[in-house]
């Protein structure tokens, strides 16, 4: 069992590393970097030896909370250790999309509490409101950066690192990271490896599919056809 980081968490370092710093809006879309959130929380349950995963399902393995409130939270969509049949959990990939709006957006609320970031509503044609979430701390979050990057010219020697590497990677952020396309390739391989990232890549993929499919739909409508060519 890894013991908990003194600094940011995953999901914290991740959020840090997708947000452009002085406007506050994510360098991937929402609700990608809302299943790459989810994705970095399981990460860290997993570093922390709260949780496991076994053919796709995510498995509590201790009975009692994780001390983080935070943690806490998604493990409550868990099954507890010895209920049901044995080996049960929940699938990675369903938990990271039903779980993820929560997970990033109680992630954000903690940030803005704490000062390290500023939270900005604005309104998209003057109706409906969004939010922005520029940096406050810079100097923690530039220390993110900084370590990300020093793993990176590592090779990504340790868990904690190729877990980010590979959720970062999943959520279509590496390009924003400073990395090379050398460094991108091999942060693509490291999904199939991470679970968590593999869960994220699984939705990520699904959306883009889905939204390609709507897409082409259109386009066929307005020549008088339908999908299937009848």
């Amino acid at each position: 069992m890894t013991p908990p980081p003194p600094g940011p968490t995953l999901p914290e370092e991740l959020l840090l590393l997708a947000l452009d710093p002085q406007r506050g809006r994510p360098y991937c879309r929402n609700r990608f970097l809302e299943y790459a959130t989810a994705g970095a929380a399981l990460a860290e349950l997993e570093l922390q030896g709260w949780i496991t995963e076994e053919r796709g399902q995510a498995q509590l393995v201790k009975p009692l909370e994780p001390p983080d409130p935070l943690l806490a939270t998604l493990t409550r969509s868990l099954p507890a250790p010895g209920k049901g049949r044995r080996g049960s959990g929940v699938s990675a990939t369903r938990l990271v999309r039903q779980a993820g709006r929560q997970v990033a957006g109680l992630y954000l609320d903690s940030l803005v509490q704490r000062g390290v970031l500023r939270r900005e509503t604005h309104r998209f044609l003057g109706l409906l409101p969004y939010h922005r979430h520029p940096v406050v701390a810079k100097d923690l979050a530039a220390q993110v950066r900084e370590r990300f990057a020093a793993a990176e010219r590592a090779g990504f020697p340790d868990h904690r690192s190729r877990a980010l590497a590979a959720l970062v990677s999943a959520a279509g952020l590496s390009r924003f990271v400073g990395t090379d396309r050398t460094s991108r390739a091999a942060m693509r391989h490291l999904i199939r490896e991470q679970w968590p990232a593999h869960a994220v890549h699984r939705n990520v993929r699904r959306d883009r599919a889905n939204q390609s499919g709507g897409g082409q739909r259109v386009r066929r409508a307005a020549r008088g056809t339908t999908v299937n060519g009848a």
